[in-house]
C-alpha cells in the first residue's frame, strides 16, 4: 500500500472514500460482520493464475477536505465467491435478530476463452468481460424483486429515475457524451419495507468511469444531484469499515435536522470498479436501516471486485 499526493482541488471536491472491511463489518449501535468464503467458481475454459501488483486506487471514507488514502488492489487468476457468514459461524451473534439479510451463496461468472478477470495480469484497462448482468447482487430470501428491475438490461433511464426531476435533464446530456456502454439493474423490497435498488454502469475505459464518479461526487458535495426526495446529505460513517481491493466506495446517508424524513429516509452508495460504476440506493419509512446497507454495499463491491 502507499500513499498519492492528490491536489488540494481534488481533495476539496469529493470526500474520502468509506474505508470499509467485506469481510468484516462493524456497524454501529449494532455489531455484525460479513465474512468472504471461499467457494466454487463457475468453470472457466482456460483459468488464469497470474498475479500483478497494479497501482492502488482510492478507498476509504473522508470528510470534505481530507486527503485521499489509497489502498493497493490485489488480483488473483482464481475467483473467490462471497456470502454472508452464517450467524452460528460468529460469536456472539446465534440469533435471528442482527439485522442482516440472508443472501444466497455467490459465484463470479465464468469468463470467455482467454479474458482476464479485472485487476490482474493482462488487464490493464481493468475491464469486466463477465456479463454485467451476473455481476449484480441477487435479491436476498424473502425479498418481492421488482418487475421492472428483475436483474437484467436496463435502460439508463431507470437510473435517472432515483433522482431529482431537475437533475435529470443534464445527467443524461453528460452520458450522451460519454461512451457509456450497459446498464444492467435489480431492484427488491424486504418484508421489513426496505427497497433496494441497484444499477450497474459499463463504460468503455476506467476514464470515463472515474470521470462519471467524480462529476457525481462534485455535485452530491454541493447538495446537488441528489436521491429522489433527499434534500440534504452527509457521509454514513456507520460504512467506514468495507473494505475490498482495487474498488472504490463512497456512503451517504439522507439528513434531517428533526429526524423526520417524510415518506422515509435514504442510504446510498456509489462503487467504482475499474470501467463500471455501482449505485446502491436503500430507502425504507422511518428510518433505513444500518446493517442490510453495510451488508449490501460489501457483497456488491466484492462482487465487482
Amino acid at each position: 500500500m502507499t500513499e498519492q499526493n492528490r491536489t488540494t482541488e481534488q481533495a476539496q471536491a469529493e470526500p474520502e472514500p468509506i474505508q470499509a472491511d467485506a469481510a468484516q463489518i462493524q456497524p454501529e449501535p449494532e455489531s455484525i460482520q460479513v465474512e468472504a468464503v471461499q467457494i466454487q467458481v463457475e468453470a472457466e475454459p482456460k483459468p488464469r493464475k497470474s498475479r500483478k501488483s497494479r497501482k492502488p486506487l482510492l478507498w476509504g471514507i473522508a470528510r470534505w477536505t481530507a486527503a485521499v488514502l489509497v489502498c493497493g488492489g490485489v488480483g488473483a487468476g482464481t475467483a473467490m465467491g462471497i456470502t454472508a457468514a452464517e450467524r452460528t459461524d460468529v460469536p456472539g451473534l446465534a440469533t435471528e435478530s442482527d439485522g442482516r439479510w440472508e443472501y444466497p451463496k455467490l459465484t463470479l461468472p465464468a469468463l470467455p476463452e482467454g479474458a482476464p478477470r479485472p485487476f490482474t495480469d493482462g488487464n490493464d484497462g481493468e475491464i469486466h468481460h463477465a456479463d454485467l448482468r451476473r455481476l449484480l447482487l441477487p435479491a436476498p430470501a424473502g425479498a418481492t424483486v421488482d418487475p421492472k428491475l428483475k436483474g437484467g438490461w436496463a435502460g439508463f433511464d431507470s437510473y435517472l429515475e432515483l433522482l431529482k426531476e431537475k437533475d435529470r435533464a443534464p445527467v443524461k446530456e453528460y452520458v450522451a457524451e460519454s461512451t457509456l456502454r450497459h446498464v444492467a439493474a435489480r431492484g427488491w423490497t424486504t418484508p421489513d419495507g426496505t427497497t433496494t435498488r441497484i444499477h450497474l454502469l459499463r463504460f468503455s475505459s476506467v476514464a470515463f468511469a472515474e470521470a462519471f464518479k467524480d462529476d457525481i461526487m462534485r455535485d452530491v458535495s454541493q447538495s446537488e444531484r441528489l436521491p429522489l426526495g433527499v434534500e440534504a446529505s452527509k457521509i454514513d460513517m456507520s460504512a467506514k469499515d468495507i473494505e475490498v481491493p482495487a474498488v472504490s466506495a463512497y456512503a451517504y446517508t439522507e439528513d434531517a435536522e428533526d429526524g423526520e424524513y417524510g415518506t422515509g429516509q435514504t442510504r446510498w452508495a456509489y462503487i467504482q470498479a475499474g470501467d463500471t460504476f455501482g449505485v446502491v440506493t436503500q430507502t425504507r419509512k422511518g428510518e433505513a436501516l444500518t446493517v442490510p446497507f453495510q451488508q449490501t454495499v460489501a457483497l456488491q463491491a466484492q462482487l465487482l471486485g
